[in-house]
């Protein structure tokens, strides 16, 4: 039987003992608590003051466009789909691994939950075959990297590969059109509860249960020791290769999820879905604060990361430039954080 990790913490990058189950490490000076929640929202009000101001200047250049409710819930709409597959990504990075598979997972199973065989089964048939093979995939990439002792960068680009070429296999290039119309429903207007359109709540669902995963259950506390010092984890107790094969079985659920909602959204499936949503999420998670070399990671910054590039796409769509400046916007803002990130990890071995 495995036993639960201990609540042993860890104080930097030298990966020596296991990590604090946590969203941020305990401060180093003995403030306990009150330094750690210091951190954090420092962390997060940070974010929250880049959304602001990308609002403004949204505000600024478009006014009766951007502030309008029906742009406002595109933009919720749009970040929601990458919100989720960033969810199931936040886990992988803060366990030490990274997937490279989630676009061509969401492309596999956008695809195969819409071939005519499929959409016979109305509703249920659609959803259910989303996420069962967003699950099956997940499994693939778990099995090789946690039994098959692959490295994730090679056994998830090898995945991306597969599932790219067999959503084309499928689809034969042509896009398929969902006919099913309670699916097709959920994306209209007449479906918003409150004002906010079904996608969104369950974007919001999926968020608050990863949340409560990562930061209220042994689950969530084993992932971060892993990400920590993966030895250390194993000499505690924890199965570290079963723990990595349910952090990519929860990634490939929320492709699952994220195929779902896109179908929605799209009213098709076609094997281009999906594209480069693992650089997005990526990029969302570490602008979020999620340590690329694992051990550290919070839900809602990577929320918060998603919400700032979608903002970022949004203004620069509305005010018709190009998208290869917005991919120069978007790295700027990568390089930044990781730069960032590579200043606190120095301060505190000082």
């Amino acid at each position: 039987m495995t036993q639960p990790a201990p609540s042993a913490q860890h104080n930097g990058p030298d990966k020596g003992t296991v990590a604090a189950p946590s969203d941020t490490p305990p401060s180093k000076s003995g403030g306990g608590m009150p330094a750690l929640g210091l951190r954090l929202d420092v962390r997060i009000l940070s974010l929250l003051g880049v959304l602001a101001a990308l609002i403004l200047v949204g505000g600024i250049t478009e006014p009766d466009t951007f502030l309008d409710t029906g742009n406002l819930q595109l933009i919720l709409t749009q970040a929601s789909v990458i919100g989720v597959v960033t969810v199931g990504m936040t886990f992988v990075i803060i366990s030490g691994g990274i997937d490279l598979s989630v676009g061509a997972m969401v492309a596999l199973a956008s695809v195969w939950a819409t071939t005519l065989a499929t959409q016979e089964y109305g509703f249920a048939g659609i959803a259910f075959t989303a996420v069962i093979v967003g699950l099956a995939a997940g499994l693939v990439n778990g099995v090789l990297i946690a039994y098959g002792n692959m490295v994730p960068f090679i056994a998830t680009l090898a995945m991306l590969a597969s599932a790219r070429g067999l959503a084309l296999q499928i689809t034969d290039g042509k896009t398929q059109i969902v006919t099913v119309d309670s699916v097709l429903d959920l994306g209209l207007p007449d479906s918003y509860i409150l004002g906010i359109p079904p996608l969104v709540i369950m974007f919001a669902v999926v968020v608050i249960v990863g949340w409560l995963i990562l930061n209220r259950t042994t689950f969530g506390r084993r992932t971060v020791a892993v990400g920590g010092n993966a030895e250390a984890a194993r000499l505690a107790g924890i199965d570290v290769r079963r723990q990595r094969l349910y952090l990519y079985l929860l990634s490939g659920l929320c492709c699952g999820i994220a195929a779902f909602m896109l179908i929605v959204l799209a009213g098709s499936g076609q094997n281009t879905n999906g594209n480069l949503y693992e650089l997005d999420a990526i990029a969302a998670a570490i602008i979020g604060g999620t340590l690329l070399s694992g051990g550290r990671g919070t839900i809602v910054g990577s929320v918060l990361g998603v919400l700032i590039f979608t903002t970022i796409t949004n203004i620069f769509a509305l005010n018709n430039l190009q998208s290869d400046v917005q991919q120069i916007a978007k790295g700027a803002i990568i390089v930044a954080a990781v730069l960032v990130q590579g200043r606190t990890m120095r301060g505190r071995e000082t």
